[in-house]
């Protein structure tokens, strides 16, 4: 029998925490950044690439997976760790929140949701237990529950009755799940910015008992001050034995105060969406490559980076590329932008190890509003 899934916090300095998460595909050190590889792939890297670059895990979507190529094809050729070329672990979201985002071209019911598809318009039901056969088609190590996830702002009446549905689907995940050795299954609390709601959903999701929980229904408009205001006590509400887990965040200070708020795992396409677009993130926060400034500079966007954007190329060739159209450009930022992300992990691991991460987080602030120096 495989080995089950496991997490052991190995220190914690004020709220943040640094562990370790052992799955038989491999170990997740944590807190942990999750590159997201939606259609089974992470833009523009290869997988050895986005491995190389400290990356223990990936996120896969299922809602994208099962519209195209769809999961019996993927279950078919082996699963998709074998499919996409990544022997770690992988992260399978539920789809809701995808469906969420359809607006018109989904229908609620306690069932589930009928929705069309974004592609071809077909028509189809993702329910709990049609999430948690994906999930397993896919060959996930850790899958999350079915949730419904309502936009920020909305009433507390509509996120009351949003988070009780979530927690009646929360049931029939575990229930459809079953006894998966090796495989893992999250909760997911909701609740909004509901301090109450937050509370009820904690209590509903240990009743059932999961292997890990996720803090949902945030980043999704209601603002930094205000996410963070949750995270100030909403992680607390969940099991500290178990990983937490704050999904769709963020931008690197979103992190780091994330972090010292008690999470232990994050995903957010924003390393590779940057990256296509131009931008850079660096200790000294957003770089537009597409400023003319850039055109005659001949240093790297950030000299304390090893990735190979800043070990090989300028800003003046990376602005060059990116005006040109180039495919090149697309993929050195965005190898810069994961590479980024993952030391900034690393770092933040290494400060709690040592007890000394409000140091390190005074040092990361400072540098970060400092901002990107302009050429001398």
């Amino acid at each position: 029998m495989p080995p089950r899934f496991q997490f052991t916090l190995n220190k914690t300095d004020g709220a943040a925490r640094a562990g370790v998460i052992k799955t038989p595909r491999g170990e997740v050190r944590t807190p942990a950044f999750m590159p997201v590889g939606t259609a089974g792939t992470v833009k523009g890297m290869l997988p050895e690439s986005v491995a190389a670059t400290g990356a223990d895990i990936l996120l896969g979507n299922t809602y994208h997976l099962m519209l195209r190529p769809g999961a019996e094809r993927v279950e078919r050729l082996g699963g998709l760790h074998r499919f996409m070329n990544w022997d770690g672990p992988i992260l399978t979201d539920s789809g809701g929140f995808q469906v969420m985002s359809l607006a018109g071209l989904r229908k609620l019911s306690e069932e589930g949701v009928r929705f069309k598809s974004h592609i071809d318009g077909a028509v189809h039901e993702l329910t709990p237990e049609r999430s948690m056969e994906v999930q397993r088609q896919l060959g996930s190590d850790i899958v999350m529950c079915f949730d419904e996830c309502p936009a920020l702002p909305a009433t507390d009446e509509a996120v009351a009755e949003s988070m009780r549905l979530s927690m009646r689907w929360a049931a029939r995940s575990k229930a459809a799940f079953g006894d998966r050795p090796g495989h893992a299954l999250f909760g997911i609390q909701q609740g909004g910015v509901n301090r109450d709601l937050r509370a009820e959903s904690a209590e509903a999701l240990r009743a059932i008992e999961f292997d890990g929980y996720a803090v949902g229904g945030l980043a999704v408009g209601e603002g930094q001050e205000a996410m963070f205001g949750v995270l100030d006590y909403a992680p607390a509400m969940l099991p500290e034995d178990k990983p937490r887990y704050l999904m769709g965040v963020g931008k690197p200070d979103d992190i780091v105060g994330a972090v010292a708020r008690g999470i232990d795992m994050m995903d957010c396409v924003l390393p590779t969406r940057s990256g296509r677009t131009g931008q850079a993130w660096t200790r000294r926060g957003m770089v537009n490559i597409k400023n003319a400034r850039h055109r005659d500079d001949a240093r790297p966007l950030d000299e304390g980076c090893a990735c190979p954007a800043c070990r090989g190329y300028s800003r003046a060739y990376l602005h060059h590329v990116f005006k040109s159209g180039e495919m090149i450009s697309g993929m050195l930022l965005s190898w810069h932008n994961l590479q980024y992300f993952q030391d900034l992990m690393a770092g933040m691991r290494t400060a709690i190890e040592a007890g000394r991460f409000e140091e390190f987080r005074a040092g990361f602030e400072a540098e970060y509003r400092r901002g990107d120096i302009e050429p001398l």
